[in-house]
């Protein structure tokens, strides 16, 4: 039986598998370039009182021995989302016009990071985001591990994609 080599919106058919089941790069050389607009997000729930006691000094950002947490991964967070088709293996090496990642304490031991990435482009950018937010994660993890070793990455996911044929799509 061969296998589609097309994402059919509605037949829910990978896209990224060619007809005889490999791996394959989506061809996207016949699409118009639209502007494209994704939102991702990651948490981080800490396991101790660091986080805690960062906000009960009124400091919105933690510091460690490598400086300041938030800023560090907020250029993380950036710089990933420039290297997602090195990491991807079938992502296509698009044009980023913009990325903003935001990092807000939202309780006591947690953490919310939401990317937000733009391009005018032939494909999305969702990957983009979700590697803006995984990474920055990643590092917020990496600079407070020393004092938070339980620290948990969890629900990262998309929020929001706009532009291109597939259309609108915003998580519920």
């Amino acid at each position: 039986m061969a296998l589609p080599n097309k994402l059919d919106k509605k037949s829910n058919k990978l896209t990224h598998i060619d007809q005889d089941g490999k791996a394959s790069m989506v061809d996207v050389s016949n699409k118009q370039e639209t502007k494209r607009i994704a939102v991702a997000q990651s948490k981080l729930i800490f396991s101790t009182d660091l986080l805690k006691e960062s906000i009960k000094s009124k400091n919105n950002d933690i510091f460690s021995k490598k400086g300041s947490v938030f800023q560090t991964a907020t250029l993380a967070g950036v710089m990933g989302s420039k290297q997602t088709a090195n990491l991807i293996p079938l992502c296509h090496n698009i044009l980023i016009d913009d990325c903003q990642v935001d990092i807000t304490i939202t309780g006591d031991y947690e953490v919310t990071i939401t990317t937000t990435a733009t391009t005018v482009s032939k494909t999305g950018i969702e990957m983009e985001a979700l590697t803006a937010a995984s990474v920055a994660a990643l590092t917020i993890y990496d600079m407070c591990k020393g004092a938070d070793k339980g620290i948990i990455i969890s629900d990262t996911k998309l929020i929001l994609k706009t532009g291109g044929k597939s259309g609108d799509y915003k998580t519920t």
